[in-house]
């Protein structure tokens, strides 16, 4: 599916998705390679997950922020497929190894008239986002969703974890596809690279050195 063609202005990055299988596990295994705990989030009853949440600076002044998202045992299975591809057997395979890093989704001032966005809610929080129909990701996950907050983005709110997101490198065999994306946003230097196969690679700035993930 296309990206959407909108000049860079108008976008900003909003957070990093990683999935899991497991919630508990994952956070246990993403705050032992960061160094800091992670927050609560909830649940997402349309598509049965849930999810934890750490703050993060960008170089500068910005926000964004991570999200870790795993399938919901004790919630009723959604009527489709689940978003972020949870439900595709090739991501359970890859989720059975390790938490994995495996979207981003960029913000944008609306969606209205958007043939992809839903409108969501996870307790207080509403907002819009594009879901494909089928659950699947943008270019394999390194074009990113986009999302219109209708109440705070958890970037601006959530507290100071002492984690900077450094540099998110989009990796696909097509990286012309992605150069619309890159360039230094908010602090963030997002960059495009090739690989045989779609992947995001994150570098942070932790408490305790340098760690990169993808």
């Amino acid at each position: 599916m296309p990206i959407l063609s909108l000049p860079p202005a108008t976008w900003s990055l909003d957070h990093l998705v990683f999935a899991a299988r497991d919630l508990g596990s994952a956070q246990a295994w993403l705050e032992a390679r960061l160094g800091v705990p992670m927050e609560p989030g909830g649940q997402h009853p349309r598509f049965g997950t849930h999810n934890r949440l750490l703050g993060l600076d960008l170089p500068g002044s910005g926000r964004c922020y991570l999200e870790v998202i795993a399938i919901d045992p004790a919630a009723p299975a959604p009527t489709g497929p689940r978003w972020f591809e949870l439900d595709m057997p090739a991501m359970q395979a890859r989720l059975a190894e390790r938490p994995r890093l495996i979207h981003w989704v960029a913000a944008v001032p609306t969606l209205s008239g958007h043939p992809l966005a839903l409108p969501l809610e996870r307790g207080h929080a509403r907002w819009q986002l594009t879901v494909p129909a089928d659950g699947s990701l943008p270019g394999g996950g390194v074009e990113p969703s986009l999302i219109a907050w209708e109440t705070l983005s958890p970037a601006g709110t959530l507290p100071l974890s002492g984690v900077t997101l450094q540099t998110l490198d989009l990796l696909g065999p097509q990286p012309e596809r992605l150069r619309h994306w890159t360039g230094n946003n908010q602090g963030a230097d997002i960059r495009a690279g090739w690989a045989q196969q779609p992947q995001l690679r994150a570098t942070f700035a932790t408490p305790g050195g340098q760690v990169t993930l993808d």
